[in-house]
């Protein structure tokens, strides 16, 4: 069935939710990698960061999307021969379907271009640090950082490095793809290798495409996740440059891969994939962390689900309105809520800081699902207990609701 011209806000969003993959069934038992590939499918690559006051934020998405399930299928596909995900900066630092390296290969070959300050400026200033970088590489990998800057100055050729410009060095290497990451310790330090000794075969011989044919292909790929989007986070998803990405928009276009559609409250004009589903109701009940694919981009996350919605791990304590690690609880095809949240493991608690109901939700269903939900996340970051919602107008209710469910 065509999809309208005009789209409502509701649409769009339950357009968007099917293309994040929130319409799909969750596993009726246990988890395994075709569940895994489905997900990543949808999504293509996800978000990596360091912060673990809950959990790695990489584990986050496949958990909203399929439920409770082993974080040992997303280390094997990072980390584990054959790889199926492979890390590199394509919306910050990301875990990337390997089948997509090639069209990040334009990136690293403008590494200068797109780089920060520190690893450009070693690359020129210091480039004989950077070929013995490498060469350790070569003969010690996988290795960290640490490992080169703490055995290394031990040589008698010692030729004046630290860790920071080892580091940088190796953030030039991996940035222009001469290393990439083996592995992850347990601090979530990276451990570097060649490329030929970590991508599969296939991957590294695949023909490096046109600039402007990746171009293209990612953002068709953009489209395809968020469903329907306005240019600014087709672009985001990716982090592409204006012109490439603006040349492949209207190719698409053309094409009629993209085709152009109003929704309604919508300045700016949006574009429909055109394989995109409109589901007649989504059913969710799920937390999203705040690096999911779904809220990447601040201003299409209020324009979908009137939710202006920020993370305030950077703000002062004193300042921050909902606290450090505030996850949006999606139920339905609304964000209904809102709840900071912390893992204590050492105490084996579910900590709740803070816990906000959104305007226009119902307080006693969202209460019941949200507790439902955070027993569940308790479950599969194996803590015992959740804590008493410490703040928050949604403190009490949701208090009463964790009653009812323990």
């Amino acid at each position: 069935m065509a999809l309208p011209e005009t789209l409502s806000v509701a649409q769009a969003r339950r357009i968007t939710l099917a293309a994040q993959g929130f319409t799909d069934p969750k596993p009726g038992g246990a988890t395994d990698m075709r569940h895994l590939r489905r997900v990543l499918r949808r999504v293509h690559l996800i978000q990596m960061d360091s912060v673990n006051v809950l959990q790695r934020a990489h584990f986050m998405p496949l958990y909203s999307r399929l439920g409770p399930y082993p974080v040992e299928l997303l280390e094997r596909a990072a980390y584990r021969k054959p790889r199926e995900l492979f890390e590199f900066w394509g919306h910050e630092a990301s875990l990337i379907t390997t089948d997509l390296q090639p069209l990040f290969r334009w990136r690293m070959e403008r590494a200068a271009d797109y780089a920060w300050g520190g690893m450009v400026r070693i690359a020129k200033e210091q480039p004989e640090l950077i070929e013995r970088v490498l060469a350790v590489v070569r003969d010690r990998g996988p290795i960290t950082a640490a490992q080169i800057e703490h055995d290394e100055p031990k040589r008698t050729d010692h030729w004046g490095w630290n860790w920071s410009s080892v580091k940088q060095a190796l953030e030039w290497l991996f940035f222009t793809g001469q290393v990439t990451a083996s592995e992850r310790t347990t601090s979530f330090a990276r451990r570097y290798d060649l490329p030929e000794r970590v991508l599969p075969y296939a991957v590294l011989n695949a023909p490096t495409p046109h600039p402007q044919d990746a171009f293209r292909a990612l953002v068709e790929l953009s489209a395809r996740a968020v469903g329907v989007g306005a240019e600014a986070e087709l672009r985001d998803y990716f982090r592409l440059p204006v012109d490439g990405f603006k040349r492949a928009v209207a190719e698409l276009i053309e094409d009629k891969v993209l085709l152009p559609v109003q929704v309604k409250g919508w300045k700016a004009p949006a574009y429909l994939h055109h394989e995109a589903k409109l589901p007649r109701r989504v059913t969710a009940s799920t937390l999203i962390s705040p690096f999911d694919p779904l809220v990447w981009e601040r201003n299409r996350t209020e324009r979908l689900f009137g939710m202006n919605y920020r993370i305030e791990i950077y703000v002062p304590a004193a300042q921050r309105l909902y606290g450090y690690y505030v996850l949006p609880f999606l139920l339905g095809d609304e964000l209904a809520a809102r709840v900071d949240l912390k893992a204590d493991r050492k105490a084996g608690e579910l900590l709740v800081p803070a816990a906000w109901l959104e305007p226009g939700a119902d307080q006693e269903e969202t209460a019941a699902a949200l507790a439902a939900e955070l027993h569940r996340l308790a479950g599969w970051l194996g803590l015992e207990r959740i804590a008493v919602p410490e703040r928050g107008d949604f403190a009490g209710p949701l208090a009463a609701a964790l009653k009812g469910v323990a």
